[in-house]
């Protein structure tokens, strides 16, 4: 009778293991690297559904503290930047189309 006896596989080692996620860690850059805190709270307020712009207005005041006329500043500027793209790719895809079809109309 043969006893199959598994190959060289995957280690049950924790310390392997945490090398292995260090080793994947090093070769991928963090999606949101270089963005500040404002800049990722001025997508997430962008990614979200509105009922009406008053709404979005009394939630950029209150949850960024922030005038709307600044925070359209902000995010025009995020729209032209590959870091925003990176992050958020639909959300600033989607901006940049509205953008581009606001500037063709005048």
């Amino acid at each position: 009778m043969t006893v199959d006896t598994p190959g060289p596989g995957p280690s049950d080692d924790p310390a392997d293991q945490v090398e292995d996620q260090g080793r994947e860690r090093d070769q991928e850059p963090a999606p949101d690297a270089g963005l500040s805190e404002r800049d990722l709270a001025v997508l997430a307020v962008e990614r979200r559904g509105w009922p009406g712009p008053g709404a979005k207005e009394r939630a950029i005041r209150e949850r960024l503290g922030l005038s709307p006329t600044r925070y359209y500043q902000l995010l025009n500027a995020l729209l032209d930047d590959p870091r925003a793209l990176e992050h958020d790719p639909v959300t600033v895809n989607r901006l940049r189309r509205i953008r581009d079809e606001r500037r063709e109309r005048r």
